[in-house]
């Protein structure tokens, strides 16, 4: 399907754009729309060559930024926190201990390398298969619709 064909939201184009920096120009895996554990649902979960997991939270307007209160809590979920937003995002009302990256719905470019908070080994094994399993169902989702695989939160 073409873009014409699919109503992205303005969030989701920022995915998009930041999804395809992450894989060509840093080598990473991404997810969108990935559930670590139950409440919880993070815009984009990247998983790098060297098994690094960032977690990338994408805002369209500083409305959408003020209303999320629970950004904090994806901290104990990655190695490195990165806002994505557009070029014209008062980017002064993001936490400067956080990475930020402008997107829009073609590509991103990371302007704050966030810092790095290394994630406890049996933490990061339990996020890499999740992970895995994942993209697995959404992949056999998208191959047989009919098959009910796709059907993962």
């Amino acid at each position: 399907m073409s873009d014409a064909q699919i109503e992205m939201m303005p969030g989701q184009l920022l995915a998009r754009g930041v999804a395809r920096h992450l894989v060509h120009g840093h080598g990473f895996a991404c997810v969108e729309e990935f559930v670590p554990e139950r409440g919880r649902r993070v815009d984009v979960m990247a998983l790098g060559p060297k098994g690094e997991i960032w977690v990338v939270e994408c805002k369209s307007s500083r409305a959408d930024f003020m209303s999320d209160g629970k950004w904090q809590g994806y901290l104990d979920w990655c190695d490195r926190y990165f806002w994505a937003v557009d070029q014209a995002f008062p980017t002064d009302l993001l936490p400067e201990e956080t990475g930020l990256i402008i997107a829009d719905g073609y590509d991103a470019e990371i302007l704050r390398m966030a810092p790095e908070h290394k994630l406890a080994g049996a933490r990061r094994n339990v996020l890499i298969r999740k992970i895995a399993f994942h993209a697995a169902r959404r992949l056999q989702g998208l191959r047989d619709p009919e098959g009910g695989a796709g059907m993962l939160g």
